[in-house]
Protein backbone atom coordinates (compact mmCIF):
# COMPACT_ATOMS: atom_id res chain seq x y z
CA UNK A 1 0.00 0.00 0.00
CA UNK A 2 1.00 3.59 -1.00
CA UNK A 3 0.29 6.01 1.41
CA UNK A 4 0.51 9.52 1.54
CA UNK A 5 2.88 11.37 4.80
CA UNK A 6 1.34 13.25 7.19
CA UNK A 7 2.93 13.21 11.21
CA UNK A 8 2.19 11.07 13.78
CA UNK A 9 -0.58 11.87 15.95
CA UNK A 10 -2.10 13.99 13.33
CA UNK A 11 -5.75 13.87 12.55
CA UNK A 12 -6.65 13.77 9.38
CA UNK A 13 -9.92 14.51 7.33
CA UNK A 14 -8.68 13.76 3.97
CA UNK A 15 -6.29 11.19 3.80
CA UNK A 16 -5.37 9.29 0.50
CA UNK A 17 -3.69 5.74 0.27
CA UNK A 18 -3.66 3.33 -2.87
CA UNK A 19 -2.76 -0.46 -3.72
CA UNK A 20 -2.94 -3.08 -6.19
CA UNK A 21 -5.19 -5.98 -6.01
CA UNK A 22 -6.64 -8.95 -7.60
CA UNK A 23 -9.83 -8.85 -5.75
CA UNK A 24 -13.04 -9.50 -8.12
CA UNK A 25 -14.97 -7.24 -5.28
CA UNK A 26 -17.34 -3.64 -6.75
CA UNK A 27 -15.36 -0.96 -6.46
CA UNK A 28 -18.24 0.42 -4.88
CA UNK A 29 -18.18 -1.99 -1.91
CA UNK A 30 -14.64 -1.58 -1.08
CA UNK A 31 -14.90 1.21 1.13
CA UNK A 32 -17.89 -0.50 3.62
CA UNK A 33 -15.71 -4.31 3.05
CA UNK A 34 -12.50 -2.11 4.34
CA UNK A 35 -14.08 -0.15 7.55
CA UNK A 36 -15.62 -3.83 8.62
CA UNK A 37 -12.33 -4.37 8.81
CA UNK A 38 -10.94 -1.53 10.58
CA UNK A 39 -10.51 0.02 14.28
CA UNK A 40 -13.62 2.63 14.86
CA UNK A 41 -11.06 5.54 14.48
CA UNK A 42 -10.53 5.14 10.66
CA UNK A 43 -13.64 5.25 8.13
CA UNK A 44 -12.76 4.77 4.41
CA UNK A 45 -15.00 7.42 3.03
CA UNK A 46 -14.62 6.68 -0.46
CA UNK A 47 -12.95 3.98 -3.25
CA UNK A 48 -12.20 4.86 -6.48
CA UNK A 49 -10.30 3.04 -9.32
CA UNK A 50 -7.09 4.87 -10.74
CA UNK A 51 -3.97 4.68 -13.30
CA UNK A 52 -1.49 2.44 -12.98
CA UNK A 53 1.33 4.82 -12.25
CA UNK A 54 -1.15 6.84 -9.72
CA UNK A 55 0.92 7.44 -6.49
CA UNK A 56 -0.77 8.77 -3.43
CA UNK A 57 2.23 10.82 -2.38
CA UNK A 58 4.52 11.75 -5.70
CA UNK A 59 1.30 12.74 -7.40
CA UNK A 60 0.02 15.25 -5.04
CA UNK A 61 -0.46 18.55 -6.55
CA UNK A 62 -1.78 20.50 -3.26
CA UNK A 63 -2.86 20.04 0.45
CA UNK A 64 -4.56 21.85 2.78
CA UNK A 65 -3.65 21.48 6.96
CA UNK A 66 -5.53 22.99 9.85
CA UNK A 67 -4.24 23.86 13.19
CA UNK A 68 -6.44 24.30 15.92
CA UNK A 69 -6.23 26.09 18.73
CA UNK A 70 -8.40 26.83 22.05
CA UNK A 71 -7.43 30.10 23.14
CA UNK A 72 -10.25 29.93 26.10
CA UNK A 73 -9.15 30.55 29.70
CA UNK A 74 -9.31 27.10 31.17
CA UNK A 75 -9.76 24.80 28.01
CA UNK A 76 -11.95 21.52 27.22
CA UNK A 77 -11.55 18.44 28.87
CA UNK A 78 -13.80 16.95 25.61
CA UNK A 79 -11.67 18.71 23.01
CA UNK A 80 -8.25 18.41 25.10
CA UNK A 81 -6.78 15.66 22.61
CA UNK A 82 -8.29 17.82 19.69
CA UNK A 83 -7.07 21.33 20.08
CA UNK A 84 -4.27 22.63 21.26
CA UNK A 85 -4.66 25.13 24.34
CA UNK A 86 -3.06 28.21 24.79
CA UNK A 87 -4.64 30.14 27.45
CA UNK A 88 -2.95 33.67 26.76
CA UNK A 89 -5.03 36.14 24.61
CA UNK A 90 -3.80 36.14 21.33
CA UNK A 91 -3.60 38.64 18.72
CA UNK A 92 -5.75 37.30 15.72
CA UNK A 93 -5.32 40.49 13.40
CA UNK A 94 -1.48 40.15 14.05
CA UNK A 95 -1.33 36.33 13.52
CA UNK A 96 -3.54 36.33 10.02
CA UNK A 97 -0.86 39.15 9.20
CA UNK A 98 1.86 37.48 9.43
CA UNK A 99 0.47 34.40 7.61
CA UNK A 100 0.47 36.23 4.66
CA UNK A 101 4.26 36.62 4.56
CA UNK A 102 4.54 32.66 4.39
CA UNK A 103 2.26 33.03 0.81
CA UNK A 104 4.86 32.42 -2.00
CA UNK A 105 7.45 30.31 -2.80
CA UNK A 106 10.31 30.12 -0.35
CA UNK A 107 13.21 28.15 1.39
CA UNK A 108 11.11 27.07 4.66
CA UNK A 109 14.64 25.78 6.50
CA UNK A 110 13.68 27.78 9.30
CA UNK A 111 10.63 25.61 10.17
CA UNK A 112 11.40 22.23 9.31
CA UNK A 113 12.51 19.49 12.27
CA UNK A 114 16.11 18.50 12.22
CA UNK A 115 17.20 15.15 10.63
CA UNK A 116 14.50 16.15 7.54
CA UNK A 117 15.49 14.01 4.50
CA UNK A 118 13.94 16.20 1.93
CA UNK A 119 16.35 17.18 -0.83
CA UNK A 120 15.17 20.89 -0.87
CA UNK A 121 13.55 23.18 1.56
CA UNK A 122 12.42 25.38 -1.08
CA UNK A 123 7.81 24.82 -0.98
CA UNK A 124 5.25 26.71 -2.05
CA UNK A 125 2.28 28.17 -0.03
CA UNK A 126 -0.98 29.02 -2.18
CA UNK A 127 -2.90 30.49 0.99
CA UNK A 128 -2.53 31.21 4.82
CA UNK A 129 -4.79 32.71 6.70
CA UNK A 130 -5.75 32.42 10.58
CA UNK A 131 -9.69 33.21 11.88
CA UNK A 132 -11.21 33.17 14.98
CA UNK A 133 -14.97 32.11 16.27
CA UNK A 134 -15.63 32.67 19.65
CA UNK A 135 -12.42 31.35 21.38
CA UNK A 136 -11.38 29.10 18.62
CA UNK A 137 -8.60 30.25 16.41
CA UNK A 138 -7.74 27.97 13.42
CA UNK A 139 -4.57 28.68 10.90
CA UNK A 140 -4.99 27.16 7.66
CA UNK A 141 -2.21 26.68 5.13
CA UNK A 142 -2.37 25.62 1.17
CA UNK A 143 0.67 24.57 -0.66
CA UNK A 144 2.02 22.43 -2.72
CA UNK A 145 4.17 20.16 -0.01
CA UNK A 146 5.37 20.54 3.34
CA UNK A 147 8.65 19.59 5.21
CA UNK A 148 8.33 17.37 8.41
CA UNK A 149 7.13 19.21 11.39
CA UNK A 150 6.30 22.40 9.11
CA UNK A 151 2.86 23.09 9.81
CA UNK A 152 3.16 23.05 13.31
CA UNK A 153 6.49 24.68 13.52
CA UNK A 154 4.65 27.79 11.28
CA UNK A 155 1.71 27.09 14.08
CA UNK A 156 4.16 28.14 16.99
CA UNK A 157 5.58 31.02 15.47
CA UNK A 158 2.45 32.73 14.72
CA UNK A 159 1.31 32.00 18.66
CA UNK A 160 4.17 33.57 19.27
CA UNK A 161 3.18 36.27 17.11
CA UNK A 162 -0.33 36.24 18.75
CA UNK A 163 1.94 36.35 22.00
CA UNK A 164 3.70 39.51 20.99
CA UNK A 165 7.05 37.51 21.19
CA UNK A 166 7.36 38.03 17.34
CA UNK A 167 6.52 40.98 15.32
CA UNK A 168 4.47 39.93 11.57
CA UNK A 169 7.02 41.77 9.37
CA UNK A 170 9.99 39.74 11.22
CA UNK A 171 8.81 36.65 9.24
CA UNK A 172 10.36 37.26 5.97
CA UNK A 173 13.68 37.82 7.85
CA UNK A 174 13.29 34.39 9.32
CA UNK A 175 12.57 33.17 5.94
CA UNK A 176 15.62 34.76 5.03
CA UNK A 177 17.97 34.09 7.46
CA UNK A 178 16.83 30.01 7.61
CA UNK A 179 17.61 29.37 11.14
CA UNK A 180 15.75 27.73 13.24
CA UNK A 181 15.96 29.02 16.24
CA UNK A 182 14.50 32.28 14.78
CA UNK A 183 11.34 30.35 14.06
CA UNK A 184 8.66 29.25 16.86
CA UNK A 185 8.32 26.31 18.83
CA UNK A 186 7.15 22.39 17.51
CA UNK A 187 3.62 22.82 18.51
CA UNK A 188 1.93 19.16 19.77
CA UNK A 189 0.34 17.16 17.10
CA UNK A 190 -3.19 16.77 18.14
CA UNK A 191 -3.97 20.06 16.96
CA UNK A 192 -3.16 19.22 13.61
CA UNK A 193 -5.45 17.77 10.68
CA UNK A 194 -5.14 17.24 7.04
CA UNK A 195 -7.98 18.23 5.64
CA UNK A 196 -7.31 17.52 1.50
CA UNK A 197 -4.89 16.29 -0.19
CA UNK A 198 -5.91 17.43 -4.36
CA UNK A 199 -4.01 15.73 -7.25
CA UNK A 200 -5.21 18.27 -10.35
Amino acid sequence: MLLGRTDAGVHAFGQVANFKTNSNLPISKFAIAINSRLKKSIVIKKAEEVEEDFHSRFACKKKTYVYKVDNSEYGSSIYRNLKYHIPQKLDVEKMDRAAKYFEGEHDFKAFKASGTSAKSSVRTIYKASVKQEEQNITITLTGNGFLYNMVRIISGTLVDVGLGKIKPEEIPIILEQKDRTKAGKTLPAHGLYLVSVEYD
